[in-house]
């Protein structure tokens, strides 16, 4: 049984999330890689008004919390990948859902890659009153949100994108 030209079929949706957890994993961990270089632990550089570029290391999750989780930590974040496959697995037909897993899990595996390489997750990029993050952290939420507002569409928005 053949689908219409552009129809979204699992093996395309799977591709797709695919591509785009690489592209966030891979340059995540390209941009850690130069800010590390260029910068001591620690270090600071003002790009501009209050935005810097920093080196420094998150234990916990997003902003901070659980900070030094250690196994707690890893178990809350296997799980919630765990479920969000799942969940993708039984919804890829939902417009965007590709797009929304595919954020959330190159962010999540970017952010675990430095938990394995670093033993925290390196944070570069200080906005004024607001914790430093990265390009993962980015990524997760508009992974979020997009997964939100899929979910909120319902049943009627299961086209394909």
């Amino acid at each position: 049984m053949s689908s219409p030209a552009g129809a979204l079929t699992v093996r395309v949706a799977w591709v797709r999330a695919g591509a785009v957890l690489a592209a966030i994993l891979v340059a995540d961990q390209l941009v850690k890689q130069i800010v590390t270089s260029a910068l001591d632990r620690g270090q600071q550089e003002t790009i501009v008004g209050g935005v810097k570029i920093v080196n420094v290391r998150n234990t916990g999750v997003a902003f901070g919390q659980l900070q030094d989780g250690g196994a707690i930590l890893a178990l809350i974040i296997s799980v919630a990948i765990v479920a969000l496959l799942v969940f993708f697995a039984r919804q890829w037909r939902r417009r965007w859902m590709w797009l929304a897993t595919g954020l959330l899990l190159g962010g999540a595996l970017g952010n675990i890659a430095d938990r394995i390489r670093e033993g925290a997750v390196v944070d570069f990029i200080k906005l004024p009153h607001w914790p430093a993050f990265n390009v993962a952290d980015t990524a997760i939420t508009f992974g979020v949100i997009l997964l939100a507002l899929v979910m909120e569409r319902g049943d009627g928005a299961r086209r394909s994108a």
